[in-house]
């Protein structure tokens, strides 16, 4: 029986509630915010990747009718009384290490990256803002740049002298004695992902309005995490946190990228504040592709050792991410997931991985879905498709006979040691996913053309394994009131982010009020709801804001239990609510009009401090074109055991989404710079991103075998999941294509240029000199 023939919501395909209105038009993203009195603000961003910044001229800027103010770090500094320029903390993961490596709200003293803001201009128009910039002149002594993790490493030049380093933290993740173990088989190899990121159909942008009569200020625009840079903004500004208010509106994406703290999001409100009127900023697609944070640039060297079977005993090695200029809100996460997630879903114990940031001249790196797990998955699949083919293992039998049991859960993870904090990958049985991923994708009769020559084209398949991790952040919290007409409104901390968060939350809170969804609101993510709130990140909102709600809503069915019986003078055990809030007792029924004048509302929270692991296969086929390098996807298919599912609409558009993201990663993308670390990527002719026909043949299938035993939903969240493994099945499907050719596709993207380079190469090398 489906969860619609059974009267319930969830689990149901419900259509996502908040679509009419964005289709309609009828959205409010930030661009769409109008103040009265409205200046726009340009943000001066540095043409140089590494110097002294001596001065800053704005007086020619200045002179132009029609611009109100220039704003420079000597501006910075004096409004705040000598408290200097603020720098911005880390939000996730921060340690001691990272501190002195954190980037200023606007440059004072070095210049690090190209597209590192030196002054924020505001004037009656945006076209107007962006003139005066122009005319700003900034005397810059050039340095030499740290264009990679190899010269990083050397030290020869420094972007913090101070610190005598460029490498800020090295993570260990350890589990047993990795760099004892011997076996029959051991094998290294090294593999690198290149620099791209989330790329949102709405650029950044924001809306800062101070109140001076209030000392209050308001910034519309805010995603992801409103609460945590509501209190980066207000110790940046010296003010308390309550006189600060971030508005949630309506966002074209996030993926990780969009809602960290940004210098924009200081210097506009500072303008603001000086100024006392609002202000707006909104980036064009150079300044988002050069100042959003960026990701996945990393390289490894890694070994795998394994009995003469085929049973893996160790697995380690070193890897090194490329963490741009500086370490900036989540740029910790990266090097931190991809050391502790490298064994994936496998049962390897012995583990040894170091993993170290290392500052170069390029832009700063945070989070993209699926942060280190997608680099991870791609390092270790490959590795062990390797290992499989030198063994002469069947690929997928290697990873049968490796994969974590069912009977071996909660199952323990490397140890990272900054903060030391042990990890269990929670429930589930891996082998069942691998089974069902095999049997749909048609494994079988794909196999069979492994390395074969059709016309013209080299056939090649795989099928590797994953995990997902979700549900961080510890807590979230909710308020559920009953209003006058007794339909119900609900206020979470967590963000919309185009997930399909409002759908999901309404369908937890229709079940367990048994209410029609119409009857239900839900608000969410701005500051003026809740006293608290935490985001969506990690793969979080309905593992722990559906929690929350879920929490809530038993909580409101309980106080109008309570209510009632008081008013009726009888025990609660006596009282009765139907479908629709009707309460019943003695025959006496309340009617929502006079339920609705009780006024009840009730306050939730939900905390775990487990994650969850959801876990999946994935397979792709492919073929190769050896004259040109081309390869095109014939099949996707990815199957994914997400814990139990409240929509599995929005959950396929999820695993579709990221599957598409990660394939756009695969072939495209590419945040490249150049030996002086010049931006090479600047606009959407340079930075390929996909289209919607470039990747036609896309399947996804949600499992939900497995509940996780961390919350009461036993949800375990898939926002990242679908992206995790695309790295690895395509490169290894393109790998098992032209094995013959002895190519191996050990660095991404696979463009045709570097496939048919790899193709080459290797006729030359058979052919020898000459």
């Amino acid at each position: 029986m489906t969860s619609m023939e059974s009267g319930k919501l969830v689990g149901s395909y419900i259509p996502r509630v908040e679509d009419y209105r964005l289709l309609s038009g009828t959205g409010c993203f930030v661009d769409d915010v109008h103040l009265p009195g409205m200046l726009h603000a340009a943000i001066l961003r540095s043409p140089v990747a590494h110097g002294r910044l001596k001065s800053v001229d704005t007086a020619e800027a200045l002179a132009i009718s029609g611009v109100h103010a220039v704003y420079t770090h000597v501006d910075v500094q004096a409004a705040l009384e000598g408290r200097g320029v603020p720098k911005m903390p880390l939000r996730l993961s921060p340690i001691p290490e990272h501190e002195p490596f954190e980037q200023r709200v606007v440059a004072w003293d070095k210049i690090r990256y190209v597209g590192e803001p030196l002054a924020i201009v505001v004037a009656d128009s945006a076209a107007l803002a962006e003139d005066a910039a122009e005319r700003i002149v900034a005397d810059i002594e050039e340095l030499p740049v740290v264009p990679d993790c190899a010269a990083s490493i050397r030290g020869d030049v420094l972007l913090f002298e101070s610190e005598g380093s460029n490498v800020p933290v090295t993570y260990t993740a350890q589990k047993g004695d990795a760099r004892l173990v011997t076996g029959a088989y051991a094998r290294r190899a090294r593999f690198s992902t290149q620099r791209h990121s989330a790329v949102t159909m709405e650029a950044r942008g924001l809306v800062a309005s101070w109140d001076g009569e209030r000392r209050h200020m308001t910034v519309y625009g805010a995603a992801k995490v409103p609460f945590a840079t509501r209190r980066t903004l207000a110790s940046t500004l010296g003010l308390p946190a309550e006189s600060v208010d971030m508005i949630e509106v309506d966002v074209g994406g996030g993926f990780g990228v969009r809602g960290e703290f940004y210098p924009e999001d200081f210097l506009v409100p500072f303008a603001s504040m000086r100024l006392g009127r609002p202000i707006k900023w909104i980036e064009d697609r150079l300044e988002n592709l050069l100042g959003a944070n960026h990701s996945r640039q990393m390289e490894c060297e890694l070994e795998i050792v394994c009995e003469r079977d085929g049973r893996i005993l160790a697995l380690r090695g070193t890897i090194l991410t490329d963490s741009g200029a500086y370490m900036r809100s989540s740029g910790a996460v990266p090097p931190r997931n991809v050391a502790q997630f490298l064994s994936g879903p496998y049962d390897i114990p012995h583990v040894y991985i170091e993993s170290s940031a290392c500052l170069t001249n390029k832009g700063p790196v945070g989070t993209y879905r699926g942060p280190g797990r997608f680099e991870a998955d791609y390092f270790r699949e490959r590795l062990m498709d390797i290992a499989a083919e030198e063994m002469g293992i069947d690929q997928v039998e290697f990873r049968r006979m490796n994969l974590v049991r069912s009977d071996q859960m909660p199952y323990p993870l490397a140890t990272l040691d900054k903060p030391c904090k042990p990890e269990n990958l929670d429930s589930g049985d891996y082998a069942i996913a691998l089974e069902r991923c095999l049997k749909d994708f048609g494994w079988e009769e794909k196999r069979s053309k492994q390395g074969c020559l059709i016309d013209g084209l080299y056939h090649g398949a795989a099928v590797t394994c994953f995990i997902e991790g979700g549900g961080g952040g510890i807590r979230e919290c909710a308020r559920l009131e009953l209003e006058a007409d007794a339909s119900v409104t609900i206020y979470v901390g967590s963000t919309n982010l185009g997930q399909g968060l409002l759908t999901i939350l309404t369908q937890i809170a229709a079940d367990e009020l048994e209410m029609p969804m119409h009857r239900i609101r839900v608000l969410h993510g701005s500051t003026i709801y809740l006293p608290q709130g935490f985001g969506s990140f990690h793969s979080r909102s309905t593992a722990l804001g559906g929690s929350a709600v879920l929490l809530g809503a038993r909580k409101l069915r309980q106080a109008i239990i309570d209510r009632c019986a008081d008013r009726f003078g009888c025990p609660s055990d006596q009282i009765r609510i139907g479908p629709g809030l009707e309460v019943v007792t003695a025959g006496v029924k309340i009617g929502p009009e006079e339920l609705g004048k009780m006024e009840i509302k009730v306050d939730s929270e939900f905390a775990s401090h487990d994650h969850t692991y959801a876990y999946g296969a994935a397979g792709a086929y492919v073929t190769v074109d050896p004259d040109t390098g081309k390869v095109t996807l014939l099949d996707y298919f990815g199957v994914e055991d997400i814990g139990r599912i409240i929509n599995p609409l929005t959950a396929k558009g999820q695993a579709i989404g990221g599957i598409a993201q990660g394939l756009g990663g695969v072939f495209l993308e590419h945040l490249a710079y150049d030996e002086t670390c010049q931006f090479q990527a600047g606009t959407f002719a340079d930075y390929m991103t996909p289209t919607a026909t470039d990747f036609p043949v896309i399947r996804a299938i949600e499992l939900e075998n497995s509940p996780t035993p961390h919350n009461p939903l036993g949800a375990k969240g898939c926002g990242e999941g679908g992206i995790v493994p695309v790295g690895a099945v395509v490169a290894n499907a393109v790998a098992s294509a032209l094995r013959g050719l002895g190519v191996r596709p050990d660095s991404l993207p696979l463009t045709p240029v570097r496939i048919w380079r790899m193709i080459q190469e290797s006729r030359q090398g058979r052919q020898g000199p000459g």
